[in-house]
């Protein structure tokens, strides 16, 4: 543990998609759990660098991807591998040299962690053009092995599966610059939680009837047409289900109005804190195959069944979880009723799920990542005037600029 006592880790994330800051602030527990004396700070790398049009820019992507899911996944799909739009964005990030050289001498890290791609690419940019050797360490927060994760100068890749781990050795990165850790949650999923029958009756649920848990995701998997199940007769047994609309209140309204006339329990809530306690009291989860929610519900021994994933990464997610048969996917309404139904009335297959999540460990995927990062030397930092290389002493004082970032 001395070791890590006078480290500085800057996280980089973006908001492009909830899962990217949820791996990062699991990592800033964790870190801060494991190692007291450590410094860590996580940036918005995208707030950071456009500090006037970042919000913009991220309601268009998300906006985009909800509206327009296929051209999404057609432009993940050209440029999985490296081609002309990839050289592209890694020419975008050479012309943000010097904000990231400001925000690296403002924090003076010991490591550099990144779980947003550009992020990743900037730090892979200032390695090339030796404007410093600080340890860099991406965490893919998906079961992909996209190209715009991988970039030349990264020294640790940080992946949820052995599957990733091959696809980028079979890319050509070394073993030696890979580790699978998981991907990092935050230690509330994986921590014993109360008595199963005392958490239903905190939450207003019955103990002797199924729960199912709808998660909406970013892009409003609580559409009209899911609605329709709630009200289903295809539903051969009285269920209870926990619907979880984010910031959408008039979703939370809409679904208020039909549970009155409803044979079912439905209970939606909106954005909340406690998701955690919801898995745990939870039979089975309908959700989208985000790289996160996965892995919490992985670690949370709670069977899923992904409900038309989008294209691009929640595809290669989906592959994942339905070769570990920890998922079900299910690709329409119909579909979805079938599958439901047919988990519900089966608990031995419920139970495979569950047997095979604990098998793939992920509830410790943060400490795994932790140490991993802690491991790594910080490195000299080159500097041209001088000639050579020095080793840097760490600041006692942030500038005003930086702590309105904190």
């Amino acid at each position: 543990m001395e070791r890590s006592m006078n480290e500085r880790i800057l996280i980089l994330t973006g908001r492009y998609g909830e899962g990217h800051r949820q791996a990062a602030l699991a990592l800033q527990e964790t870190y801060e759990q494991t190692y007291p004396g450590s410094y860590v700070c996580v940036v918005d790398y995208m707030e950071w660098m456009h500090p006037h049009t970042h919000e913009l820019g991220r309601s268009l992507f998300v906006r985009g991807v909800c509206v327009m899911p296929s051209l999404y996944g057609f432009l993940f799909e050209r440029t999985r591998e490296p081609g002309v739009i990839s050289r592209s964005m890694h020419m975008l990030a050479r012309l943000g040299t010097t904000r990231m050289m400001q925000l690296l001498d403002e924090v003076n890290p010991t490591q550099v962690v990144s779980t947003f791609p550009p992020a990743a690419a900037a730090l892979s940019v200032l390695k090339e053009q030796k404007l410093t050797e600080v340890p860099t360490v991406t965490v893919i927060t998906d079961h992909t092995d996209h190209s715009y994760w991988i970039h030349p100068c990264t020294d640790r890749y940080l992946v949820g599966s052995d599957q990733v781990r091959r696809l980028l050795q079979a890319r050509g990165i070394s073993l030696q610059q890979i580790r699978v850790t998981g991907i990092p949650i935050r230690s509330r999923f994986f921590r014993k939680q109360s008595n199963h029958d005392d958490l239903r009756a905190k939450h207003g649920l019955l103990a002797d009837q199924p729960v199912v848990l709808l998660m909406g995701g970013g892009c409003g998997l609580i559409g009209t047409k899911l609605m329709k199940l709630l009200e289903s007769p295809a539903l051969s047994t009285n269920l209870q289900f926990v619907v979880c609309c984010g910031h959408n209140q008039k979703r939370v309204e809409q679904l208020q109005e039909l549970a009155k006339g409803s044979r079912h329990h439905i209970h939606p809530i909106g954005f909340v804190d406690h998701i955690n306690e919801l898995m745990a009291i939870a039979d089975l989860v309908i959700t989208k195959a985000g790289g996160l929610s996965t892995s919490e519900a992985i670690a949370m021994q709670l069977p899923m069944l992904l409900y038309r994933p989008l294209p691009g990464q929640e595809e290669d997610n989906a592959r994942f979880l339905i070769q570990a048969g920890v998922a079900l996917r299910a690709d329409g309404e119909h579909d979805l009723v079938e599958k439901l139904e047919a988990l519900l009335g089966e608990s031995e297959g419920l139970a495979v799920m569950k047997e095979r999540a604990a098998k793939l460990d992920m509830g410790r995927a943060a400490y795994r990542a932790v140490k991993t990062i802690s491991g790594l030397k910080a490195e000299p930092i080159y500097t041209a005037q001088a000639g050579k290389r020095y080793w840097t002493p760490w600041k006692t004082k942030l500038s005003p600029t930086f702590s309105r970032l904190k």
